[in-house]
């Protein structure tokens, strides 16, 4: 999947298995063909297996076609991309079918890493350490990109402070912070400016955990950490290392991602469209369902953790693709169109201690879709529930970028929310974190036809069941048009 990229035309390019087409089997090939066009900046790409991230991803690097002197800041001395990931000692498909098979969580990773190395505080790579060599009086750009499977990490660099220029490829306005936050899937660009005493400095990582503490849960509470070394620093010296924000933090966390704004007038801002066409309210949340017979499920009471979008668990077509059947008009069997608008019950959403109805703990599955004209625009509340725990969600929708109008905590209030949009210069993003217990408010212009996914970014939630998909009608023109299937497009 290539996130953020503006696909205009080539939704056969997205590459989730039985949404934009079926799986690659073994031996066969598949290329996924798209140009980028109007869009710079940090964007990353990862392959899908058994739908969730296994070992094959990267960053995609774009460079203004002025140049690097193109960008509406600083000039950098030098670029050096930051992958943020998780590793475990064990095969992590493997990992994921025995979860879904017991219906439990995954097992937590055994460490983090930082650029492929896992840094020396874990006792088996105390010589694997991701290292950089920097110039003093220098500004380099950081391009951070979040590659692990099931956490949102803080990241610091020691005795320095981070402007944040960009986030999901997105130009913003110079943001000065000495703390970076960021969920799966997310990219931040941060430029840094090399003013301190010539020495070295850890870079270092680790989870933001936004379940409530008092909630029993298991965690890889570990940090990952590199080295940012300026020339000419004593090789014996001990870097110093950053004070890491606690892994409950949900206020800096919340001051982070609020903070952002959007550069407006700069390369490629769009203006927040004013006309809504479409008002959605979608629920978000973990649920559970009653172990299938024949199964062993080792989940609460014998059933099975399970997650939905305004109570219904979607499920992945395992016979055809989706986009085809958009695309033949030929839905029977694969998917509906009458994914809903709003729960079927207005409750006290963020509530832990209220009685939900037990029809909303487990919920439906189902393969639903919501069909939008082309060009139409959605407006989206994201309202996260408390089933099971109030927990943060980081949402991605796959092809379009959004504004990010508003966020907040508890449960959102239509009369009093549209008070506080900004319809000036909010953000843009492809990927919201949701807040913990809380919602976001997001706006979006359907102009791309064809069949994108919205889903958490948290594997473990997708696979069971919290994404949904859009059905985007083709437009008037040959360029506005679904095209044809590739010829080499894998069949099931």
């Amino acid at each position: 999947m290539k996130h953020g990229i503006f696909q205009l035309q080539t939704p056969w390019a997205d590459g989730p298995e039985f949404v934009t087409q079926c799986p690659i089997r073994p031996g066969k090939r598949y290329t996924y063909r798209f140009t980028i066009t109007g869009q710079e900046g940090t964007l990353w790409w990862h392959a899908h297996v058994a739908l969730f991230r296994a070992t094959v991803y990267g960053a995609l690097i774009i460079q203004p076609k002025r140049g690097p002197s193109g960008y509406p800041f600083t000039q950098p001395y030098q670029e050096i991309p930051i992958l943020l990931g998780e590793w475990w000692n064990a095969s992590v498909v493997d990992l994921q079918n025995q979860a879904l098979a017991l219906g439990v969580t995954p097992n937590i990773s055994d460490a983090y890493t930082i650029n492929g190395n896992l840094g020396d505080l874990y006792s088996c790579s105390q010589s694997d350490m991701y290292k950089i060599e920097v110039e003093k009086n220098k500004t380099y750009l950081l391009r951070i990109i979040n590659a692990a499977l099931n956490n949102q990490l803080f990241f610091k660099l020691a005795n320095h402070t981070f402007t944040v220029v960009a986030i999901d490829a997105a130009y913003t306005n110079p943001y000065v912070t000495d703390v970076v936050v960021t969920g799966p899937g997310q990219t931040v660009d941060v430029l840094v400016k090399t003013d301190q005493p010539v020495g070295s400095y850890y870079m270092a990582a680790h989870p933001y955990i936004s379940l409530p503490q008092f909630v029993t849960f298991s965690f890889d509470n570990t940090t990952t950490r590199a080295i940012f070394s300026y020339k000419g620093a004593n090789s014996s010296q001990t870097p110093v290392m950053p004070t890491l924000p606690d892994f409950y933090d949900t206020t800096t966390v919340n001051n982070f991602h609020t903070n952002l704004t959007g550069l407006v007038g700069g390369p490629h801002w769009v203006p927040v469209p004013l006309n809504v066409d479409e008002h959605m309210f979608v629920t978000v949340g973990v649920n559970l369902e009653t172990c299938p017979e024949n199964a062993t499920c080792q989940g609460p009471l014998d059933e099975r953790f399970s997650a939905s979008m305004n109570n219904e668990s979607f499920v992945f077509p395992q016979n055809a693709s989706m986009l085809e059947a958009f695309y033949y008009g030929n839905r029977t069997g694969v998917y509906t169109t009458d994914f809903p608008d709003n729960p079927p019950l207005t409750f006290d959403y963020t509530n832990m201690s209220f009685s939900v109805d037990e029809n909303l703990i487990y919920a439906p599955k189902s393969t639903k879709v919501r069909k939008l004209a082309f060009n139409a625009t959605v407006e989206m509340v994201l309202q996260n529930t408390a089933f099971l725990a109030v927990a943060s969600h980081p949402i991605h929708l796959h092809s379009f970028n959004f504004h990010v109008l508003a966020q907040g905590f508890g449960n959102y209030n239509a009369t009093n929310g549209s008070t506080i949009f900004n319809l000036v210069n909010p953000q843009i993003r492809n990927t919201i974190s949701v807040p913990t217990g809380g919602w976001a408010v997001i706006r979006f212009q359907a102009n791309n036809p064809g069949i994108w996914l919205l889903h958490c970014h948290l594997d473990e939630h997708m696979t069971v069941g919290m994404s949904m998909a859009f059905e985007v009608e083709s437009g008037p023109t040959r360029s506005t048009t679904l095209p044809r299937p590739p010829s080499d497009l894998p069949k099931c």
